[in-house]
């Protein structure tokens, strides 16, 4: 049973966000830190597995959409990813990233003090893309959850970049929002698991990262890059009006 965990998602190959959230003392004293997908994708992705890896058996790795979509770049397969980024992003990986990432899990459980077994997934625990939202109807939360057992208790997703806690069906569902690439607020989002849940937000000097990232970045696009989503210039309504229809809240019984 272990005591603390720590909730990371969506890094998205940005390191001085990373590195502001280990350096928090709770993530520090942390029995295990759980990456919940879309670790790669974004302007430092080589850096960025480098120093998770350096952790050792403390992280917990979850695999997202975009790392797949990596790894069907880096493998030649059809790269259809709308994000220019993510192709490039491929191509840093070596030979080590690439067989990392090809054997995560789709998603991991854990016994946590004061949750009982925690489900820990990308998007939900049956596919790594679908969406649900802090208001997705019940009824959507009853199709993802199917298959689950009952010993799950709580479940950990992240994919849409936004921060939130709600039950459904008795279940706890935590978001602890993105650490790279946050929606309608600046920091990096992450959560911190037992006895209960708390979301958490670290804040971190945005000019001076975009300033760095923009350095040590060979990405063309980076300024760009780094500026819109390191200030968080996609708004919780914006992202959730783009969203919304794809939880099938458009095609429900009104």
């Amino acid at each position: 049973m272990l005591n603390r965990v720590a909730v990371l998602s969506d890094v998205h190959g940005v390191l001085p966000a990373l590195e502001a959230v280990l350096a928090e003392p709770d993530v520090s004293a942390a029995d295990r830190i759980v990456l919940t997908g879309d670790i790669t994708a974004g302007p430092q992705p080589a850096e960025v597995l480098d120093l998770l890896t350096g952790l050792g058996d403390r992280v917990v790795w979850v695999k997202g959409n975009a790392d797949r979509e990596l790894l069907q770049c880096r493998q030649g397969m059809e790269c259809s990813v709308p994000d220019a980024i993510a192709p490039w992003a491929a191509e840093q990986l070596r030979d080590d990233h690439v067989a990392l990432l090809e054997k995560l899990p789709l998603s991991v459980t854990l016994p946590v003090r004061g949750l009982g077994t925690v489900l820990f997934c990308h998007a939900t625990p049956r596919d790594d893309e679908e969406v649900v939202l802090v208001d997705s109807r019940l009824e959507r939360w009853a199709e993802v959850f199917e298959g689950l057992g009952p010993d799950v208790g709580t479940v950990v997703c992240g994919h849409t970049h936004m921060p939130f806690a709600r039950l459904a069906h008795g279940r706890l569902v935590v978001n602890p929002g993105s650490v790279g690439m946050p929606y309608g607020r600046a920091g990096a989002h992450w959560a911190l698991l037992g006895p209960g849940v708390e979301l958490r937000s670290t804040r971190y000097d945005a000019d001076a990262a975009c300033a760095r990232v923009a350095r040590e970045s060979a990405y063309p696009g980076v300024v760009e890059w780094v500026d819109y989503y390191l200030h968080a210039r996609a708004g919780d309504a914006e992202a959730l009006q783009v969203f919304g229809p794809r939880d099938g809240r458009a095609s429900s019984p009104s």
